[in-house]
């Protein structure tokens, strides 16, 4: 009896000099990265929780709200998954308003109905690519037995109201890709390409074209060719619902990308334009150029009112979506989800109210809701201010619905780690989980501030290898 007394203490003992071991790693971990000459004047944060306890490991400035970046679209996707469901869906309508006579000629219009869904004519998965979409509606139309429309293809963007993007973001990102705002209407992901050439006498760079091509958007190029060596320096200045872009910064001599990606100015346009021009290639005219809901309001002439649906097209299920969403940082499906839970919430589709709803859900869910200052759904705002303890807890209790196998699949790996990353002006973080060769389970945010320099993530690697 008194063996088994000892060998119980001595495993007791041992388990506990195991726990030790991580915290002392941690702490030295931390206090190298502290000390480096990058963190001088940044504000860095680590929370490590037992991801089976939820007890703090290891904790420093874990109270303190930073710039989450990216690792926001961590509390984004989960609050998505606790309010909307896994399989939720999307549905964008295809209708006409007015009357078919015995000639096949539509006496009114097509319109595009949109319903917020952001993987409209997108590349990601097989069911909503451009072409499938367009080929979908093209059938419809041809079975409604329209040959020629007297009227005009309208894009419905009225469901969420005018302002696409959020405030609080800033200029310099606007109208690039990953600054396109979320329209109830949106359409290939918001976003079109730009092919440049860096020409190295004139230290010119040529817009060889755009993919596809945007006759209605005019390109005042003001870039330069950078050095070999200089990389991808480019921004497109294109606000929301302009037709003029200006293209500043510079392209690398003998860079290997083929160019960039801008946003789409005004996407549920884009939709109604690329409809009305695929029927006229196909010998479908119609009489008036294509327009949207909100330019109608903005002239002050009414919605024309849905006669007849022709088709619906329902998006991929929600933990696909989120699936894209943390792989690939998709920001455009954050602001669409904050809206889109405001919406299904009874509010006003806002960001404002999408961001006050999120706050409440983990409020009540014991999350102090002073710990969680969001203003966008992406973190692309450098305005967002989250404590790494709140993040942490958020994803500790994620750890208990049933979403979760989904939820954890869409986290990326890192450092050999589940890891969201997330990146904006000198801040660098990373929320997740991470399971070590003994079966030991762990949930882990770190984040960084106004550091200095680059090559920050590999120090911060370093911090989260003493879980190894």
């Amino acid at each position: 009896m008194l063996k088994k007394f000892f060998l119980l203490l001595f495993l007791l003992s041992q388990s506990l000099v195991y726990a030790q071991a991580p915290v002392q790693k941690l702490e030295q971990a931390f206090n190298n990265l502290l000390a480096d000459p990058q963190a001088k004047y940044a504000l860095t944060s680590l929370c490590v929780l037992d991801a089976k306890t939820g007890q703090t490991i290891f904790a420093r400035n874990e109270n303190i709200g930073v710039a989450t970046a990216s690792t926001l679209k961590t509390i984004t996707s989960a609050t998505a998954f606790g309010l909307l469901g896994k399989d939720f869906q999307y549905q964008t309508t295809l209708a006409y308003s007015g009357t078919i006579n015995s000639e096949g000629t539509l006496k009114g219009n097509l319109i595009i109905v949109g319903g917020g869904d952001p993987t409209l004519g997108s590349w990601r998965y097989e069911t909503t690519k451009e072409g499938v979409i367009l080929n979908q509606w093209v059938n419809a139309i041809k079975g409604a037995g329209i040959k020629k429309i007297e009227g005009k293809v309208i894009g419905d963007d009225g469901l969420w109201g005018s302002q696409t993007t959020p405030d609080g973001w800033i200029w310099q990102d606007i109208g690039n890709y990953y600054g396109a705002g979320a329209s109830a209407l949106s359409w290939r992901e918001n976003q079109f390409d730009l092919h440049l050439k860096a020409n190295k006498a004139e230290r010119t760079v040529t817009v060889l074209k755009t993919v596809p091509e945007m006759p209605y958007i005019k390109f005042v190029n003001e870039l330069k060719a950078g050095a070999e060596g200089t990389g991808d320096r480019v921004y497109a200045y294109l606000p929301p619902l302009s037709t003029t872009a200006y293209l500043r910064g510079s392209w690398a001599i003998g860079i290997s990308k083929s160019g960039v990606s801008a946003a789409l100015p005004d996407p549920a346009f884009d939709a109604a334009f690329r409809l009305q021009d695929t029927l006229h290639r196909i010998g479908i005219s119609a009489t008036e150029t294509p327009t949207t809901a909100r330019q109608l309001t903005a002239e002050q002439k009414p919605m024309p009112v849905v006669t007849q649906k022709l088709t619906t097209i329902s998006s991929p299920a929600l933990s696909e979506i989120v699936y894209w969403f943390n792989k690939k940082s998709v920001n455009l499906y954050g602001e669409h989800l904050l809206k889109t839970i405001a919406w299904k919430s009874g509010k006003e589709a806002t960001t404002q109210n999408g961001a006050a709803t999120v706050i409440n859900y983990w409020s009540a869910k014991g999350i102090d809701s002073r710990a969680l200052n969001i203003l966008d759904g992406s973190g692309l705002s450098p305005g967002t201010r989250v404590t790494t303890a709140a993040m942490a807890s958020v994803l500790f209790q994620s750890q208990k619905e049933s979403w979760f196998p989904a939820y954890y699949e869409s986290m990326p790996e890192n450092n050999g780690m589940r890891l969201k990353s997330g990146s904006i002006n000198d801040v660098s973080a990373y929320a997740g989980y991470y399971t070590d060769k003994n079966g030991n389970k762990y949930i882990i945010v770190i984040n960084i501030n106004n550091y200095s320099g680059s090559g920050i993530s590999k120090k911060l690697f370093r911090v989260l290898d003493a879980l190894k």
